[in-house]
């Protein structure tokens, strides 16, 4: 029990089962009861007496929930589902009570008014302070009934919010599309084709079989020639968790998006403000709604005279290949020809240069060369599939600096997406030392039995992405968890890291350095990339509106000035931005997990505001050469190290010398010289 409690080891997968979690988790919760139970009755001013105890009992929290949360994102089954879903209830509860404790947060409150506070390093200090903050935000000022009512409100949420998640995992596993006839396929590639073979052996099925899992659903809607499969891959892909489609009313996440709407409204104006907006605002760097709005508005009125021009050369081609009336199924399909007629770059093609393995080979040589780490892998280190692997990051004098692992490839049971999460925190107290630990995970698609598993340029962009994220969380010098890495990071800024680590995606020797033809071991050809440098900007406008498009659902839905129904406001925002429209039955709603059950409620617009950070930032690599140690060790300096202990403003301003220059982000995607 104790060791699954452990922030100085690893986790323990194989003994996280679904009947250990629980017993688990209430030993932990006991012991912080504990704690949170002794700083009211002592009182404690002093931060070593006040602070540490309470941060030493929130950390092994953390240890065994951040296991428990990862395995429900990759192994889930029915059992920990269960599990994950009761000890989050649990885990809700007890944060809410400790976050409503008058008395505990009266013991930080006189923590930060005692002399010596002032002289206590700045990250004590801000981790204090912000958890004063937290507290005010989790209406520890509230009148009882208000306060308990909020209590509710959190528990119900965080249980809504894993449901939705739950649920579209659900509907991405109930679909499948069983084909016997090879005719069907045309166009797919021999790897996706093996990719479904293997689908389709391990359910006890000949020929192939089409699933919902993202390299599934990608490689249909962007190759596939037969125009029926592309559009019942779209609507089953489309209708996921929905009323509608061909699942319909099996998984619906329509109540659940009303009831979490509902209840966010009534929490912001519990707390005084007006709506979740401006709720969740005051914890960002923008200063409010009204900027935000501007923002993205103003953006798509760059953005949407490029995007009309994309979707006329896409009806103008789609018609040269028998394409009269395109449609949202056969724009990923007419756009990936169009792309190989205008610039002669073929995505089956560029694919074959990019194994994963070769990827990966180069991906390290980049870390090495832009962070002096090397990174060696552990065989020893628990894991919870073959997929995963475990990285010690090690600096250049030999020192382990933090640990890493990587979960790149699609299966049943692990949701979609890529993403970040932290495994362990950095610890420095006393003499409890620990390095950082992080995970990895994407959903590439899986290794063949003859063919390995190839990555498409955005695959290794996505990689890059979420190496951003790790890079901000391992490289921490910050000791207090709840302000290193990521951890209290202006949610707006927190794409920072991961949008510049994508631009190296595009350097001729970065990429060059990743590839390696899967058969001949042949380098990316230079006539290869400099097309595909030409195509980058390929249908810029259209994707800027669609992430517009999100950005601007996300905000208005959530402000409550069109109305609570997400199908009228999403159809407002297309009136308002969108140059192509989804089908009437389209529920993008229904699966956009993003705002439902993950960190961007209220906040998606973060995309875009970061890149505007991002692309500014990197043009400073950019000025010194761009894979420039120096420069490398500046951004790890100044902002990758820092955590919250500044804001991000501050941080940006330390690496870039300035304030970020948004004429940067306009000509990342084409919409400025």
């Amino acid at each position: 029990m104790t060791l699954l409690l452990d922030p100085r080891a690893l986790p323990r997968f194989a003994d996280l089962t679904a009947d250990a979690i629980l017993p688990a988790l209430d030993a932990a919760l006991d012991k912080h009861r504990a704690v949170v139970a002794d700083l009211v009755a002592r009182r404690p001013t002093d931060f070593g007496d006040a602070w540490l105890p309470f941060e030493r009992a929130d950390t092994a929290l953390d240890a065994l929930w951040s296991a428990v949360s990862h395995l429900h994102a990759v192994a889930d089954t029915p059992e920990l589902r269960a599990a994950h879903a009761e000890g989050q209830n649990r885990l809700v509860e007890h944060a809410m009570a400790v976050a409503q404790n008058r008395d505990l947060y009266e013991v930080f409150v006189a923590l930060t008014a005692a002399p010596a506070f002032a002289t206590l390093p700045l990250a004590d200090r801000v981790a204090v302070e912000r958890a004063v903050r937290d507290f005010v935000q989790a209406g520890v000022a509230l009148e009882a009934e208000a306060r308990a009512r909020f209590s509710d409100i959190s528990v119900e949420l965080s249980a809504l919010s894993t449901a939705f998640g739950s649920a579209v995992l659900d509907a991405t596993e109930a679909w499948t599309e069983h084909v016997t006839d090879a005719a069907l396929l045309a166009g797919i590639a021999d790897a996706d084709r093996a990719m479904f073979a293997a689908a389709a052996q391990a359910r006890g099925l000949g020929g192939w079989v089409v699933t919902l899992q993202q390299p599934s659903v990608g490689a249909v809607l962007t190759f596939a020639e037969d125009r029926g499969l592309r559009a019942r891959v779209y609507e089953a892909f489309g209708t996921r968790a929905s009323d509608r489609g061909p699942q319909a009313g099996q998984f619906d996440n329509g109540d659940r998006i009303a009831a979490i709407l509902a209840l966010r409204r009534e929490a912001a104006q519990l707390l005084g403000y007006p709506d979740p907006v401006s709720w969740s605002l005051a914890t960002k760097m923008a200063p409010d709604a009204g900027e935000v709005l501007s923002f993205l508005r103003d953006l798509a009125a760059r953005a949407r005279p490029a995007a009309e021009r994309d979707l006329a050369d896409l009806r103008r081609f789609a018609a040269t290949i028998g394409i009269d009336d395109l449609q949202p199924w056969d724009v990923g399909f007419v756009a990936n020809r169009l792309r190989l007629d205008r610039y002669a770059v073929d995505e089956q093609a560029v694919r074959r240069y990019f194994p994963v393995e070769r990827v990966m080979a180069g991906w390290q040589s980049l870390l090495t060369r832009l962070f002096g780490i090397r990174l060696v892998a552990r065989d020893d280190a628990p894991r919870w599939h073959d997929d995963a692997r475990f990285f010690d990051v090690i600096d250049e004098g030999g020192a382990v600096i933090a640990g890493l692992y990587l979960d790149l490839h699609a299966r049943a049971g692990k949701r979609g997406g890529a993403w970040m999460a932290p495994a362990r925190p950095r610890l420095a107290d006393g003499d409890a030392v620990a390095v950082p630990v992080a995970y990895l995970v994407c959903n590439f698609a899986p290794v063949g039995d003859t063919i390995p598993s190839l990555l498409s340029h955005n695959d290794v962009t996505t990689l890059l992405h979420e190496t951003g994220h790790c890079l901000h969380h391992l490289f921490t010098r910050v000791d207090r968890p709840s302000i290193a890495g990521t951890s209290g990071f202006e949610w707006d800024a927190v794409e920072l890291p991961s949008q510049l680590m994508e631009d190296f995606a595009w350097d001729r020797e970065v990429l060059t350095g990743m590839s390696g033809h899967h058969e001949t071991g042949e380098a990316l050809p230079v006539a290869l990339f400099e097309r595909m440098l030409a195509a980058r900007r390929f249908q810029s406008g259209m994707f800027i509106v669609r992430q517009v498009e999100f950005a601007l659902f996300d905000l208005l839905l959530h402000l409550g000035t069109m109305g609570h129904d997400p199908i009228e406001v999403i159809e407002a925002v297309r009136d308002e931005v969108a140059v192509i429209r989804p089908p009437e039955w389209h529920r993008f709603p229904h699966a956009f997990s993003h705002i439902f059950a993950g960190g961007y409620a209220s906040g998606y617009y973060s995309y875009l505001w970061a890149e505007v950070l991002a692309a500014d930032g990197f043009q400073r690599f950019v000025e010194a050469g761009l894979v420039d140690r120096a420069t490398g060790d500046l951004f790890r300096d100044t902002v990758l190290a820092q955590g919250a202990v500044r804001p991000a403003a501050e941080s940006f301003r330390a690496f870039r010398g300035r304030d970020p220059d948004p004429a940067a982000m306009l000509v990342r995607h084409g919409l400025a010289g």
